[in-house]
């Protein structure tokens, strides 16, 4: 019996290594019928000192270019014929993957945790929160 038939795998581009770790542990729980919705988070830098120094535009020509290099991502790294859903999102990173997770109904998130520094024992900030407050089941993939 299959328990997960919506799978949401949180990638970030800017780590290719972890994505294809997430992708593997993705594509290994589900079957053919199953679809692996993909998601990436473009961050939200808004009003912040940092978003200060970018053009006004920059967050929407940021968006079309993750889009691209997702699907990118995804024809490289995923066997042709297997159901995706690309998903780019814009925001804070794990509110954007609880939302994500709950609007494509998904039974499982996959994500990736960056080695655990000093102040992070267990899991990093973002997959941290999303253990803690998602509804699904989650799985983290160690680096």
């Amino acid at each position: 019996m299959n328990m997960f038939k919506n799978v949401l795998a949180t990638i970030d581009l800017g780590d290719e290594e972890s994505s294809i770790r997430v992708i593997n542990a993705a594509l290994e729980v589900i079957i053919d019928e199953d679809i692996v919705h993909v998601l990436c988070v473009v961050p939200d830098f808004g009003n912040s000192m940092v978003g200060t120094f970018f053009p006004a535009d920059h967050e929407k020509d940021m968006i079309e270019h993750t889009t691209q290099e997702l699907h990118a991502f995804t024809a490289k790294h995923i066997p042709e014929g297997t159901r995706i859903q690309h998903i780019v999102a814009h925001g804070s990173i794990y509110e954007e993957i609880i939302a994500a997770a709950d609007q494509c109904e998904a039974d499982l998130i996959v994500i990736g945790s960056h080695r655990p520094a000093l102040k992070d024992y267990l899991l990093g900030p973002n997959a941290s929160r999303v253990v803690r407050h998602a509804r699904q089941s989650v799985l983290v993939v160690r680096d």
